[in-house]
């Protein structure tokens, strides 16, 4: 019952509040990452998944903290979409890391275009005052990818093992 309970709301929420913490602040907070981290483990730990998939699902998580600090370092993308990317990548596993990249791209790719669109705009007059918009508006401002990253998560989510197992 908990580990359906935790599989449930924990991935989903967190997802969510990535997002709109990401649309709001342009900042992903570390505990967002570090709750995911500590999720997987319960989860992982009350479902039951064998050492060889654990194993797995860490080196899928490693793989892409590696990959996603290459990308921050050269300033492709922020710390926080960084470490969201290889929290949520320790939920997938190598098993749906192709579906997350490829969602995320095509999702980052569209958001990516809207942002350009809204800025290249007048602010709406509704928007005005409310800082985020404002922020967002800027053309120095970056973009909030974590939307993307978690939108991608969210659709791979619905399809993953954990599902599979939760549904049994």
């Amino acid at each position: 019952m908990l580990t359906e309970v935790i599989g449930l709301t924990l991935f989903p929420a967190t997802m969510a509040f990535a997002a709109a913490s990401d649309l709001l602040t342009m900042t992903i907070a570390n505990r967002i990452s570090l709750i995911l981290v500590a999720g997987f483990a319960v989860v992982a730990v009350l479902g039951g998944l064998n050492g060889v998939a654990l194993f797995s699902h860490l080196a899928a998580g490693i793989a892409v903290l590696a990959l996603a600090f290459l990308c921050f370092a050269c300033r492709w993308i922020g710390g926080g979409d960084a470490k969201l990317a290889a929290a949520t990548t320790l939920w997938f596993g190598f098993g749906s890391l192709l579906d997350y990249v490829v969602y995320a791209s095509i999702l980052g790719g569209a958001l990516t275009w809207l942002v350009i669109l809204f800025r290249a705009m007048p602010l709406p007059a509704v928007l005005a005052g409310s800082e985020w918009a404002e922020r967002l508006h800027r053309p120095d401002a970056g973009i909030p990818y974590g939307i993307a990253l978690a939108a991608a998560a969210l659709i791979v989510y619905s399809q993953s093992e954990w599902m599979v197992r939760l549904a049994r």
